[in-house]
């Protein structure tokens, strides 16, 4: 067992993240020591080595995770790039022919083309409570990895889903892992007027490694598969794609692939896919990965800031 200390926190693991092969989820488990609790997780390292955190996009959501819900990011739709940040009282405030005239002065600005399509942001850290979910994402962890699966899912999903909250969304997803009604009851759950073991952590747990299991990552193959595109189950990548197919399902990830007809897997098609609309995988559904970068990196801060140590799990193996 190798402690590392604090002060050589971010040399020795940051040797570690960039010289380990990953060949399986064991190689990306630590021991987070804090406040005497301790909990396993897995580190981003595949998001720095292959330079996923230094894409616009993850770090546009990054901001805007940590943003107040009074204050919002004037951007571009297409790449990302911030252009303003404004309070959300004073954008408002504006007539809808005054907000048409200001985007195109920001258009001019910035040199942008016309017709480039310009977003207004809220901050949500009201809805993304790391803090709150952080010590359920251990028991994430361990949950997928009693049910055969990668616990990168677990922890992707529980920081970007319902993050230390419980509540029901308007197309009925609820729970930790925000399993619709028909997909839980699919599953293995019970869910009637009287009772939805879906509030059940261990419960929704069991049910969003199983449907990870048996229905995301063989659709999510038989997609790639049939556009003859090579794959490792470990691929950040893939791991990406099939959170596509978990919250957009495989029909509409299968309808955005064929448009976009790829001819290799990579970091290049989670990109192009983040661009492509069609059937019903639109805006939300180009955002699902992005989310799941961002969370990852701002739940790697806040491990790096405060924890008291990290042990490399794959030592003890």
């Amino acid at each position: 067992m190798i402690k590392f200390g604090l002060s050589l926190l971010f040399v020795s693991i940051g040797a570690f993240l960039f010289a380990q092969p990953f060949n399986s989820w064991e190689d990306e488990k630590i021991e987070v020591h804090n406040n005497q609790t301790i909990n396993t997780l897995l580190h981003a390292g595949q998001i720095f080595e292959e330079r996923w955190d230094m894409l616009p996009q993850p770090q546009f959501w990054m901001q805007i995770m940590r943003l107040a819900p009074d204050s919002c990011l004037i951007n571009v739709a297409a790449t990302r790039q911030v252009l303003v940040k404004m309070s959300l009282k004073d954008w408002h405030r504006q007539t809808e022919a005054q907000k048409a005239v200001y985007r195109d002065s920001l258009r001019t600005s910035f040199g942008l083309l016309p017709t480039e399509r310009i977003n207004v942001t809220t901050g949500k850290n009201d809805f993304y409570r790391f803090k709150e979910v952080y010590h359920s994402l251990s028991k994430g962890v361990e949950a997928f990895e009693k049910n055969g699966v990668d616990p990168w899912y677990a922890q992707a999903i529980l920081l970007i889903e319902s993050p230390g909250q419980m509540a029901k969304s308007i197309t009925g997803a609820y729970g930790a892992f925000q399993l619709m009604p028909g997909v839980a009851r699919a599953q293995g759950l019970i869910v009637t007027d009287k009772t939805d073991e879906r509030k059940n952590f261990e419960r929704s747990a069991y049910a969003a490694s199983r449907l990870i299991k048996r229905v995301c990552i063989p659709e999510a193959k038989k997609i790639l598969n049939a556009h003859h595109l090579e794959y490792s189950e470990s691929d950040l990548w893939f791991r990406l794609f099939v959170l596509h197919v978990y919250h957009a399902g495989a029909m509409n990830v299968s309808a955005v692939v064929n448009k976009i007809a790829p001819t290799k897997g990579s970091q290049d098609l989670i990109k192009q896919m983040w661009q492509t609309s069609a059937a019903g995988f639109g805006n939300n559904s180009q955002n699902y990965s992005q989310l799941a970068l961002a969370a990852q990196l701002i739940l790697h801060n806040m491990i790096y800031e405060h924890c008291e140590e990290i042990f490399d799990c794959a030592s003890f193996n």
